[in-house]
C-alpha cells in the first residue's frame, strides 16, 4: 500500500495536480482572497479559544 505522502507526490506531479497547485498559488496572491482567508482563520481561532461564543 502506498503511503499518503507518495500519493500526494504522485498527484502533485500529474497534470491535474499541477493545475491545482497553479490555481492555489493564484488564489494565494489575490489580496481579496488573502483577506477572506485571514478572516476565516481569525474566526476559527476565536472559536477554538472560546472567545466569541454565543450565549445559549
Amino acid at each position: 500500500m502506498a503511503s499518503l505522502f507518495s500519493k500526494i507526490a504522485r498527484f502533485a506531479n500529474s497534470p491535474q495536480g499541477k493545475r491545482a497547485i497553479r490555481q492555489a498559488q493564484q488564489f494565494a496572491n489575490d489580496p481579496r482572497r488573502r483577506a477572506q482567508a485571514k478572516s476565516a482563520i481569525a474566526k476559527l481561532k476565536a472559536r477554538v479559544s472560546g472567545h466569541g461564543r454565543r450565549p445559549y
